[in-house]
């Protein structure tokens, strides 16, 4: 496949993928217990979530190590195995799309508080992106994927750390923010602008924003990334904000609503776009189509 970032560069709009979180809680992962854990009992769901967004249109499929630093998979008792974790999780994304698509390493927060607001020295979190991101690289994944981050400087960790394993392998950010009176901000308390300007600092190639919010909040905030960068943005929004029907979650974006509502995503000059929570193949599937309408029917 032609380069990742080659594709951005000239102008192409990118398809991610949509929930893991979602499909894995439909195929038997039991709340509570680690999603990650499944990598390495039941790789074959890896494989089948992995194809169904792929057949669906996805581009860019991740894999499922959101949780895969050794410091979260702590709080499972799995840490000994976050080299095998993040392997199994990487293989079997690349056994269901092969070379035809993007195999995007995740990496969520690792669930710590730094010091001096929490416990858990910096130089233990950077060390643990490192490993997670050396595994996936060893792996054979075409990018990392930091993603879901709302302290900056953890963020700015985990870029870090993915820069000095690889100064070739694409980086993507993203944060996930909240509406305030005042704007876009993280639960940490950090803006838009300051986010793009640190994360481009960090090393990051594209830069956008993913989780917490609907697609139409989204594109406001892909218009703040637009306005305070000239990286390519990627955005992936949840299908809607969740409610609580007949004690079950239900999110109320459906896959042609998102769909039309891409088409100002595509307007803002959105590099790549994809799901969240409660998002699943068939709103890939859409928002392929819009995309495909929008630029003409794209290679890969």
């Amino acid at each position: 496949m032609e380069s990742l970032l080659t594709r951005l560069r000239s102008g192409e709009v990118l398809v991610a993928d949509g929930a893991m979180g979602t499909l894995l809680f439909e195929r038997g992962l039991e709340r509570g217990d680690s999603p990650e854990g499944l990598n390495l009992t039941r790789p074959e769901v890896l494989e089948e979530v992995a194809r169904l967004y792929f057949d669906a249109g996805a581009q860019i499929v991740q894999t499922n190590t959101f949780g895969g630093s050794p410091l979260k998979l702590a709080m499972y008792n799995l840490d000994g195995q976050t080299e095998e974790i993040n392997a199994r999780a990487a293989q079997a994304v690349r056994r269901a799309v092969g070379e035809k698509a993007y195999v995007s390493g995740s990496c969520g927060p690792t669930g710590r508080i730094l010091k001096p607001y929490g416990d858990t020295e910096p130089e233990d979190v950077r060390a643990a992106f490192e490993r997670q991101m050396k595994a996936l690289l060893e792996a054979g994944v075409d990018l990392l994927c930091v993603e879901t981050m709302t302290d900056l400087a953890e963020a700015r960790m985990a870029v870090e750390a993915a820069r000095s394993l690889s100064k070739e392998i694409p980086v993507v950010a993203t944060m996930t923010f909240d509406p305030t009176p005042r704007g876009f901000f993280t639960v940490m308390g950090t803006d838009i602008p300051t986010a793009a300007r640190e994360l481009a600092a960090a090393g990051a190639d594209i830069l956008g924003s993913n989780c917490g919010n609907g697609i139409e909040q989204m594109i406001r905030i892909a218009l703040e990334f637009k306005e305070h960068s000239t990286l390519p943005v990627i955005i992936q929004s949840n299908a809607g904000i969740p409610v609580h029907e007949d004690g079950e979650t239900v999110y109320p974006e459906g896959p042609e609503f998102m769909a039309e509502k891409a088409r100002e995503l595509l307007v803002a000059g959105v590099a790549i776009i994809g799901g969240c929570c409660g998002t699943t193949p068939d709103h890939i599937c859409a928002l392929r189509k819009a995309v495909a309408a929008a630029n003409g029917p794209a290679p890969g």
